[in-house]
């Protein structure tokens, strides 16, 4: 199993969702975060004044998938997120050791 975590556009939760929704993906969490990246934040007009916001909002998505799955899970978040933009974010991939389901005490894939 293999956890993927996505930094993305506030503005693209919606499209992601619907893609990972798409091919069978439904559970996901998600967080609002601030950050930087190349982007190094905007410069923004307030009256005469400018001003850079370095730390930009963002959203993560973290999402657990069976290995067969991650290729198209990365594939979906990557073409639903993007704009073409600075900004548009990361996706990270790392190993999951175990899934333990609360509710009813499942293990592994079994728990997704």
């Amino acid at each position: 199993m293999k956890k993927i975590e996505a930094i993305i556009r506030e503005e693209k939760l919606d499209e992601v969702k619907s893609a990972l929704e798409k091919i069978g993906i439904t559970g996901l969490n998600v967080a609002e975060v601030k950050g930087r990246g190349q982007q190094k934040g905007v410069t923004l007009q307030w009256r005469a004044t400018s001003y850079t916001v370095d730390m930009l909002p963002k959203l993560k998505l973290n999402v657990v998938v069976k290995d067969k799955d991650v290729k198209t899970a990365v594939k979906a978040i990557r073409e639903s997120a993007y704009t073409g933009n600075f900004g548009d974010g990361m996706i990270f991939v790392m190993p999951i050791e175990e899934v333990i389901r609360v509710r009813t005490g499942e293990q592994g894939e079994e728990a997704l």
